[in-house]
């Protein structure tokens, strides 16, 4: 199981590319890439289309009661586009007051643009638990990769999945409609003038 343990109080804890773990008293988390356990120090490499949605899990511990929050990063801006998740921007943070000895999942759907076809953009995972109370010292930040995504020059025809119950925290969300092509179009006038000649 990928477990992400947090650093000891009082200490930053700076994660590089590929580095996904650290070890602390304060909870662990575990990393789903579209509904597969992430094995330890595991980065999810996947090939998609441009607009071909993928999801990202955590199911964060924490062993305290404290506030959480996370986001979903990118490199640069708009080369991914949130679908249905805690945030609906990337590099948005989402925060919650965690009980002691509890689990909060953390899930988003989301979907490359067209800005790195043909190439490859990494997706990471940032979090920072500070303590309750008037100190509100934060006990531990740090983020890792989650998934290094390679774009391909195709774009995506499937269903893109809507939230049946949109946040009111979040934007509502809408299915795109597929367009028509002129192959499209001269096929189904070609079908009607046939079925009128009968």
């Amino acid at each position: 199981m990928k477990k992400i343990s947090f650093v000891t109080y009082g200490v930053l804890f700076l994660f590089m590319v590929g580095t996904v773990s650290a070890s602390s008293p304060y909870g662990d988390i575990d990393v789903y890439y579209n509904d597969q356990l992430l094995p330890d120090k595991e980065i999810a490499k996947s090939v998609l289309k441009i607009g071909e949605p993928f999801k990202v899990k955590l199911d964060f511990s924490v062993y305290q009661r404290c506030y959480v929050s996370v986001k979903l990063s990118e490199l640069g801006e708009n080369n991914f586009v949130i679908i249905d998740g805690p945030t609906s921007r990337m590099e948005e943070y989402f925060g919650k007051t965690m009980e002691e000895n509890s689990t909060e999942i953390f899930e988003w759907t989301v979907k490359p643009t067209e800005n790195w076809a043909g190439g490859s953009m990494p997706i990471d995972f940032v979090y920072q638990v500070d303590e309750l109370g008037a100190s509100g010292k934060t006990l531990v930040k740090g983020g890792f990769t989650v998934a290094y995504c390679t774009i391909s020059n195709e774009y995506y025809e499937g269903k893109i999945p809507v939230s049946e119950q949109p946040d009111s925290e979040t934007e509502p969300t809408t299915e795109t409609a597929p367009s028509f092509t002129l192959p499209g179009a001269l096929s189904v006038l070609a079908l009607a003038f046939a079925l009128f000649r009968r």
